[in-house]
């Protein structure tokens, strides 16, 4: 991938045949068992490429209005004009009323998170021929050292706990599924232990839905997951319950499938290791979940920190102490201009990237599935300026 290392720095590469081989791996699943796998676009929401997804998988799900437009516009239209249908999804733990028109302009499922939110909005989305579903909160947490992403931990603010549930059951006419998220890049023996927890919390109402979603967290695509015990799961609640089963991974979709290019700013001497190498990105800016998960990103050709000949802490050029992608070691010394390529990068770093401190955004790379490198964004002042101020010219 030499090609790489010509690109403007720092840069998101998005490859796309990587992209199709896990698109067909979930094909394959929804092949096999008949249930509907989304694009989760919190996760990955290069939307170039949504016309590609939009063939393999059955639509996609959001997190709020632009989101659910972003869909609509970038993947339904598409493939309406190839005879093709499309799914849109939306789940809010609150949706504004000022919104919610548009909303149902857009979306064909909704999601609601709570039965206060059923009473506001659900009679007019009924009215309007939406499919309607409440997310519960089974309240078993399969989440180890990540409670920030543990949607059942005490006082979670997401889904409806069996308690909460038996409140207002004269609102179940108007249901047609119910809704869980509760996983995180986990295999899906962690699926089935929490469906054993929505049975018994939920079993009851479940033969009057239509549908049931697993939400995303589903690590599908990554080597050695349980791909026949998921399809297991899915067949339990469609024998059992004759329900219609939703996926909505995110990761799965474009697991291991970016990179994002960059450059060595400045070497500075440490006591501690061979030194620290200043790159031209930023953990805090361009790769958030390298601190908030946290984790160490894959970074190719380098080794753990005394692994290898040279170990470099490596950080980010921001003011920020804590601007530190991590500490790699490498079979020769970093020189100023180098390039590293950090991998896996097209999920999660370019939804959440941010200008902290007037850091520009990278640049947007799409590898086409000939090996040809496309840049389709580069972003610069006017990207930064315009996010907080006037429109002013």
């Amino acid at each position: 991938m030499n090609h790489l290392f010509t690109l403007p720095t720092p840069c998101y590469v998005v490859d796309e045949g990587l992209i199709e081989k896990n698109l067909i791996i979930l094909r394959g699943i929804m092949e096999r068992t008949g249930a509907r796998i989304l694009l989760a676009q919190k996760a990955f929401s290069m939307y170039d490429l949504y016309p590609l997804i939009g063939e393999y998988l059955c639509g996609a799900t959001a997190s709020g209005l632009h989101e659910a437009r972003l869909c609509a516009e970038e993947m339904a239209a598409p493939l309406a004009l190839r005879g093709k249908s499309c799914e849109n999804h939306i789940f809010s733990p609150a949706y504004r009323e000022e919104d919610f028109r548009e909303i149902l302009k857009y979306s064909d499922h909704i999601v609601f998170n709570s039965w206060t939110q059923v009473k506001k909005f659900g009679e007019r989305a009924k009215a309007a021929g939406k499919s309607i579903g409440l997310r519960v909160n089974p309240e078993c947490s399969t989440q180890e050292g990540h409670a920030i992403y543990d949607p059942c931990a005490p006082g979670s603010r997401l889904g409806v706990t069996k308690k909460s549930f038996l409140r207002e059951t004269e609102l179940l006419p108007l249901l047609d599924g119910l809704h869980f998220h509760t996983l995180c890049e986990q295999d899906s023996d962690d699926l089935e232990r929490t469906l054993d927890a929505v049975e018994e919390k939920f079993g009851e109402y479940l033969p009057g839905m239509k549908w049931i979603n697993f939400g995303g967290g589903h690590h599908i695509t990554r080597e050695g997951y349980d791909i026949p015990r998921l399809e297991r799961c899915i067949g339990k609640m469609q024998e059992k319950y004759g329900l219609t089963v939703y996926l909505e991974p995110g990761e799965a979709v474009a697991l291991n499938a970016g990179f994002l290019v960059t450059e060595v700013l400045e070497l500075q001497e440490t006591d501690i290791m061979t030194g620290i190498a200043i790159l031209d990105t930023s953990a805090a800016c361009h790769m958030p979940d390298v601190l908030e998960m946290p984790y160490r990103p894959p970074l190719r050709d380098s080794g753990l920190p005394g692994e290898k000949a040279y170990t470099y802490r490596l950080g980010g050029p921001t003011c920020l102490a804590g601007d530190v992608i991590g500490d790699y070691s490498f079979d020769h010394p970093l020189t100023e201009g180098d390039r590293l390529v950090f991998e896996d990068m097209a999920i999660y770093s370019m939804v959440k990237n941010n200008t902290f401190n007037g850091m520009p955004l990278p640049a947007v790379v799409l590898r086409e599935k000939n090996g040809a490198c496309r840049i389709l964004r580069q972003f610069g002042y006017e990207d930064f300026r315009q996010r907080l101020g006037s429109s002013r010219p």
